[in-house]
């Protein structure tokens, strides 16, 4: 019988309950159990592991090391590879803390490496001077032990401690084997392909292409100053530079730096605490350079170089008007297209080979035979090669000034076309006509047109109807109307070449201290003797004539290529100013540019040319240095040529010879009418080689 409202009692109910209460108290001491274990798996990790973590997350800092790219390739007009790259094997070493653990003397806080570590970066470096010296090229000066422990920059001058230290480059055969065979011998040794710049044995225009430094010795360039301080402020992976890259340092090589390097590649380095290299995270490929092509064309400019050559020996062995000149050591030339502004040929001599300054380093005689010589002296007088009595290449115009002067005394109303001045072979000038000047020679011309004036170069016309009529018209002023003038024709300007370094002449007729007045100064400046200039300022000067006015800017890069060889980039006729003057001004003026030139007496075109010898002093005594401008043909004229032999004597016998060899030369190539003449087939149907 059971009560109202109960429920039957179940035998089974109690043994369930004690199941239940049986698995909820394994839940709760699984749960101690599992919370114990992670408190002390914490405990752990915190205080036993933690160091060992710590280290291994500081280990996974990154640094980025640059790997260079190729330079790109300058060819010469014709396709000629002037400045290129082959192929080298370079050994790099990556130290590790045994070669540079250093220690701290705490007397004088002066930190140095341990005797340890100096007995091993001693024994490394003697072991790889003997075998450089074993393996190596016989006839190449090897690293010494000391050369290769500057290298290794133990002190971290240079370079981090992650970053492998490029040993030699060029590695002949028989080393890339030995080394590779040997490389237990050297820990952190390896063996790496890279490019090495080599330039043309021809010696092509050498000052003009300029040279490459590595990028640790380029502080003095403004260029590398700011990309190091970019580096150090703001450094971008693959625009970073590396210490041992070369670097464009003069001439073209320079001035297209950044087309001709190209983009660096990187690699991204895990580096431990002490900021050694542990690991290569990522590697990204560098982009080769671009390629330029000059305007200068290889054979007109070893031929021009031939002949400034063979001319300044001819100086030496013939008289000429009684003597010779044994004293002319030194050369110029630049031929510039008229049409175009193309540099066809700059030549600066003496010369040197260039390849001399991608060696691992510059042999101290090497340098002292080419410390006066090496830059481009067509732009600058400095380290361009001097004449027996210290005469440069930027010197007074001489008479190639006197077509200017009469265009100025034309243009100022002085004289007309037509009017006629009777030269007396002297002049006076100054305070009561005491100074005075006399023709070349002391010729008396007699009665003669402003064409005249230029073709038997008379100074007294000049000082007469020019720079005396300037002083009495503008008085003080006068010398900055004349400078006016220069510089509508290049000379005191920049050519706007590019070309680093170049030299805007120097203005002598400002210095009025000098030249005791500025009646004086306009005197001298009017036939050619105050004013130094360029010979690239002097051709351009002479382009600027044939083109009536037109001033033109020197090409020397036709264009830029990509590695693919798509263009990049074209370069075409720039004018740069135009300097107004009557049709009529230009005949006459051009007229006049015929005076007798020896040298061209078969030459088979009508040309414009002027002569001139400038008269400067050099150790005590006035020098005569030769001096020609010349452009062919006179009707539609295609190349204009300068040229400057300092203590040549009279232009007309030192220079002008020189700029006939390169119209012919030009003429064979190119063709003064149009028509190279290579191509031109004789009588007998083969070709005309007579000025090859």
């Amino acid at each position: 019988m059971t009560l109202f409202g109960s429920k039957p009692f179940n035998k089974e109910q109690e043994p369930d309950k004690s199941s239940l209460n049986l698995r909820i108290n394994l839940f709760f001491f699984s749960t101690f159990v599992i919370f114990c274990v992670i408190i002390v798996r914490l405990a752990v990790i915190q205080f036993v592991e933690g160091p060992n973590l710590t280290e291994v997350e500081t280990s996974r800092d990154t640094k980025n090391v640059p790997l260079a790219s190729i330079r790109g390739i300058i060819y010469a007009a014709g396709g000629e590879e002037i400045a290129y790259n082959t192929s080298v094997q370079s050994i790099y070493i990556t130290l590790t803390s045994e070669y540079t653990a250093k220690v701290t003397d705490k007397a004088t806080r002066k930190t140095t490496l341990t005797e340890e570590a100096k007995a091993k970066s001693d024994a490394l470096a003697s072991q790889l001077a003997a075998d450089f010296a074993a393996y190596g090229d016989k006839e190449t000066p090897q690293l010494s032990q000391q050369d290769i422990i500057d290298l290794l920059d133990l002190d971290f001058k240079k370079y981090s401690g992650y970053m492998a230290r490029r040993i030699k480059a060029g590695l002949t055969e028989r080393e890339v084997a030995y080394f590779m065979e040997h490389k237990d011998k050297y820990p952190g040794l390896t063996i790496v392909e890279e490019s090495q710049r080599h330039y043309d044995k021809d010696t092509v225009a050498v000052q003009t292409v300029g040279y490459i430094k590595p990028f640790r010795s380029s502080d003095s360039l403004s260029i590398y100053q700011n990309i190091r301080n970019a580096m150090k402020n703001n450094p971008v992976a693959g625009l970073s530079y590396k210490d041992d890259e070369f670097v464009g340092f003069y001439g073209l090589e320079l001035q297209y730096q950044r087309e001709l390097r190209g983009q660096n590649g990187y690699q991204v380095i895990s580096v431990n605490p002490q900021n050694m290299a542990e690991k290569i995270e990522k590697v990204v490929p560098p982009v080769k350079g671009n390629n330029l092509w000059m305007t200068i064309n290889k054979s007109i400019q070893l031929k021009t170089e031939q002949a400034i050559t063979e001319q300044i020996r001819w100086l030496h062995s013939h008289a000429v008007q009684g003597k010779t000149h044994p004293y002319a050591l030194t050369g110029y030339a630049v031929a510039m297209e008229v049409d175009t502004g193309n540099i066809v040929a700059m030549a600066s001599i003496p010369d040197y080979d260039t390849n001399v300054w991608t060696a691992d380093k510059l042999d101290p005689a090497v340098w002292k035979q080419i410390e006066t010589n090496y830059l481009n002296g067509t732009i600058t007088a400095i380290s361009s090669g001097s004449s027996g009595h210290d005469m440069r290449s930027v010197l007074f115009l001489g008479s190639t000034i006197k077509p200017l002067s009469v265009l100025i005394g034309l243009k100022e109303g002085f004289f007309t076309t037509t009017s006629t001045y009777i030269d007396k072979g002297i002049t006076y000038f100054g305070k009561d006509d005491k100074s005075s000047v006399r023709n070349s020679s002391s010729h008396v011309y007699g009665p003669m047109d402003p064409a005249e004036a230029i073709e038997k170069s008379s100074n007294v016309f000049m000082i007469d109807m020019v720079g005396q009529k300037l002083y009495k018209k503008y008085q003080d002023q006068g010398l900055q109307v004349w400078d006016k003038y220069m510089k509508e024709f290049g000379l005191g300007v920049s050519t706007q070449s590019g070309l680093p370094k170049e030299s805007e002449g120097q203005i002598n007729y400002m210095n009025i201290k000098a030249a005791g007045s500025a009646q004086a100064a306009l005197v001298y400046a009017s036939f050619g003797q105050q004013g130094s200039y360029t010979v690239l300022q002097l051709a351009q000067y002479a382009s600027t004539l044939a083109n009536e006015g037109e001033r033109i800017k020197p090409q020397l890069v036709s264009k830029i290529t990509d590695a693919a060889g798509n263009t990049v980039k074209e370069f075409g006729r720039e004018v740069l100013n135009t300097a107004p003057f009557d049709k009529a001004y230009w005949n006459e003026v051009i007229k006049g540019m015929s005076s007798k030139v020896s040298a061209f007496e078969d030459f088979p075109y009508d040309f414009a040319r002027k002569t001139g010898t400038s008269q400067q002093q050099a150790k005590g005594v006035l020098r005569d240095n030769g001096v020609f401008i010349a452009f062919a043909p006179r009707e539609n004229p295609k190349l204009a040529v300068a040229v400057v032999i300092p203590e040549g004597g009279f232009g007309s016998n030192s220079a002008a010879p020189v700029a006939r060899k390169i119209f012919d030369a030009y003429d064979w190539e190119y063709g003064l009418d149009g028509v190279p003449k290579k191509n031109v087939k004789s009588p007998a149907g083969e070709q005309d080689t007579a000025v090859q």
